[in-house]
């Protein structure tokens, strides 16, 4: 039989057992069908890159990175309230907590936190703007088309860089504009 008391020692001893590894767990009770046993790569706040950065798993971002961050259909990307990213971001969904200059293409979600700072272009499929928050550039909401052409891209350079040889996919997208 259950009882509230054993699920209270159950809770205390998982989050004791985190913070003894030095990562804090929260429980969010609305998320419980979602894949728990999937945890994202982190950039940690001392580390800088500069280069392309692409994955197949998600990514946290606390640190300086300059270039582009490229996550495959699935990925979440997080800019964490001490990131700081001058590059070009494709992923999924993308929360942005702290700094960010460049493109950003959020397939399905953009969500900037109250601390989150955008300076460039906006592509995204729903956008999420909390109070405090800053947003400078062109933003373009709603139904992508960029999608499925996008995913590509960041598929053959998944591809590529885990073969450590060049893609025979074409990676030069154009916008499909008259221009092209």
């Amino acid at each position: 039989m259950w009882k509230k008391e054993d699920s209270r020692s159950q809770v205390a001893e998982n989050s004791s057992a985190a913070s003894a590894f030095g990562k804090s767990q929260s429980f969010d009770s609305s998320n419980s069908f979602s894949d728990s046993s999937r945890s994202a790569a982190s950039i940690g706040q001392g580390i800088r890159i500069k280069g392309e950065v692409t994955g197949t798993e998600d990514l946290f971002v606390d640190g300086f990175v300059e270039g582009k961050l490229n996550l495959a259909a699935d990925c979440c990307l997080t800019i964490g309230p001490n990131g700081n990213v001058k590059a070009d971001l494709v992923a999924r969904e993308i929360v942005v907590r702290g700094k960010v200059e460049g493109k950003v293409i959020a397939r399905d979600k953009l969500q900037i936190g109250s601390t989150g700072e955008i300076n460039g272009e906006v592509q995204t499929g729903r956008l999420a703007i909390e109070d405090g928050a800053t947003l400078r550039g062109k933003v373009e909401a709603g139904r992508m088309e960029v999608s499925k052409s996008t995913d590509t891209k960041v598929a053959a350079a998944a591809a590529t860089s885990a073969a450590g040889k060049p893609s025979s996919q074409p990676t030069a997208l154009g916008s499909g504009t008259a221009a092209d």
